[in-house]
């Protein structure tokens, strides 16, 4: 393995917080939100108060019979008590399985089958409009965090119970489930360990090192991904004030940015392309920030010059990291305000140093380059164990010890790692999808996204987002698309209409078959129809 396991002894969720707390006992997290469980602790509690409430609620759920390797589902709505309870369920032994609160109820009953009646938290606001009727036949027990439902025990009718200790599990014990973005198909069921979030954990905290103890960090990631358990355990164990957020409307992350302004920002790329209105804000909310953060998909170079510009410190750096919910951060690079929105954002960085490796296997026998790239495949300790209760599908990415990322790509005579697209975004005939979108991306400054997908006469179609919908300058287009392989005319979408996932990735298999299927629009009978020559206004989803 390319890390020495020798004293690892795993991320440790469930005592996560009370060893926060006994560093710093006054230490603060920021919220933009209420917790469901736990409303009388306002927006910012301390790590105390949490150490205390998780405390409080593995006690509640040992009461109804959890037990150590029972598997405990969460899928309630959105909120960082859905982080909280993972930690709770975790300290007693069990296993949480984290479900996103924008997962459809059919979707939901299928991952909770592949987990042979778990326990399920959840509430009535789920159980009312999202989740069938079933779910009370394939669970062993369901328990409310907030209102009332039928036989569905209220964890609220809990408080009280005699407080259990914390059982601590073995490092290779699974210690959480998370599942895969689900851009392709139904997801899976990632399996971690205490050892596997260990491993992630080291190369993110290495660059975290850097980030002085009395600068703020503020993140916004979906709660249910494995990247949350990483984030928050290095922010609060090295004693900086966490801010939390479940929105990323700009007006009200400016307003806490304003009050709390964080040095360090950690959040999903299509998150950072929303904030750039940030850096028009006359308070600065970004004018402290020191380090941008960013995995889970392409960042655009237009985002990254926007966000350093709007930063007022010395040095800012832009930090990419690429890599995988099954394997965590692979490689990685920074940006500085001298590269401006022109630098090559295919380039995704150089891997870890004695954590990750990366390879890339040729498709045709011939040597991997830019016009022919290859499989990317990674080695990690930081891989999940298994998809469960598929364990196959995990067994038929794993080549010879390395794990097929499904991306496409190839490597300088420098060793730098180049991204061009996933496997099944490939368009014959283009380089690279994600290329021609950072190009747009930076020469049409009105757009939000820009998809490239394919089209049924062979011509790729970009489906285009604008800020406030307005409608595209499509003189302002024909210019951007010059010395671009040959595009068909734009689509023009809302961007909440868009398919996206958990962590705000675009669904593009979705959104691909629903503009083939011709999607009904009210632009279809709107006069500005015929105006806007060939452009499409998605209005209401599919």
């Amino acid at each position: 393995m390319l890390l020495q396991r020798i004293g690892n002894k795993g991320i440790r969720l469930g005592t996560l917080f009370d060893r926060a707390a006994a560093r710093t006992p006054a230490g603060l997290v920021v919220m933009d939100h209420d917790l469901d469980i736990a409303p009388q602790l306002g927006r910012r509690p301390t790590f105390t108060e949490l150490a205390d409430l998780i405390d409080d609620f593995a006690s509640r759920l040992w009461s109804v019979g959890v037990r150590p390797n029972h598997h405990v589902v969460v899928h309630k709505s959105d909120g960082f008590d859905i982080s909280l309870l993972a930690c709770a369920i975790a300290r007693i032994g069990a296993i949480p399985a984290l479900l996103s609160p924008k997962l459809d109820g059919e979707t939901v009953a299928t991952l909770v089958r592949r987990i042979d009646h778990p326990f399920l938290i959840t509430d009535q606001e789920k159980l009312d409009n999202n989740l069938p009727a079933e779910i009370f036949d394939i669970t062993a027990e369901v328990l409310l965090t907030k209102g009332s439902f039928g036989k569905a025990v209220e964890l609220a009718s809990l408080a009280g119970v005699t407080r259990v200790p914390a059982i601590p599990m073995p490092p290779d014990h699974p210690t959480l489930i998370t599942h895969t973005s689900g851009t392709t198909g139904t997801p899976k069921l990632a399996v971690h360990t205490g050892h596997t979030f260990e491993a992630r954990y080291r190369p993110q905290a290495t660059v975290f090192s850097a980030v002085p103890k009395r600068e703020p960090v503020a993140v916004h990631v979906s709660f249910v991904h494995s990247r949350m358990f990483t984030a928050m355990p290095i922010s609060i164990l090295q004693g900086h004030t966490l801010i939390v957020l479940k929105e990323d409307d700009p007006e009200t992350v400016g307003d806490i940015f304003a009050q709390v302004p964080p040095g360090f920002i950690e959040a999903h790329p299509n998150t950072f392309l929303r904030w750039e209105a940030l850096a028009e804000d006359p308070r600065g909310p970004l004018a402290n920030v020191k380090y941008f953060s960013s995995t889970f998909d392409a960042i655009h170079p237009r985002t990254v010059s926007i966000l350093l510009k709007a930063s007022k410190r010395k040095n800012a750096l832009f930090a990419q990291a690429y890599g995988q919910s099954e394997v965590g951060p692979i490689a990685a690079r920074t940006y500085t305000r001298k590269g401006g929105a022109d630098f090559d954002g295919r380039c995704v960085g150089s891997p870890f140093p004695g954590m990750t490796g990366v390879r890339v296997v040729s498709r045709d026998g011939n040597p991997v380059t830019k016009t022919n790239p290859g499989f990317i495949e990674i080695k990690s300790d930081g891989r999940i164990i298994t998809y469960l209760s598929e364990h196959e599908r995990w067994e038929k990415q794993v080549h010879d010890g390395w794990w097929r990322m499904g991306d496409l790509g190839y490597r300088t005579k420098w060793g730098c790692l180049h991204l061009l697209d996933r496997e099944v975004d490939e368009i014959p005939g283009i380089g690279s999808t994600l290329e021609i979108e950072d190009k747009l991306f930076t020469r049409l400054h009105e757009l939000i996204e820009v998809i490239i997908i394919p089209g049924a006469d062979g011509v790729p179609v970009p489906v285009v987002c604008t800020r406030d919908d307005k409608p595209l300058d499509l003189i302002a287009w024909k210019s951007a698309v010059i010395g671009l392989p040959k595009l068909a005319a734009p689509v023009q979408w809302r961007l909440e209409d868009v398919p996206q996932t958990a962590t705000t990735k675009i669904k593009r298999l979705e959104l691909a078959r629903l503009v083939a299927g011709g999607a009904e629009t009210e632009a279809d009978t709107d006069t500005e129809t015929e105006a806007r020559a060939g452009t499409e206004v998605k209005a209401d989803a599919a």
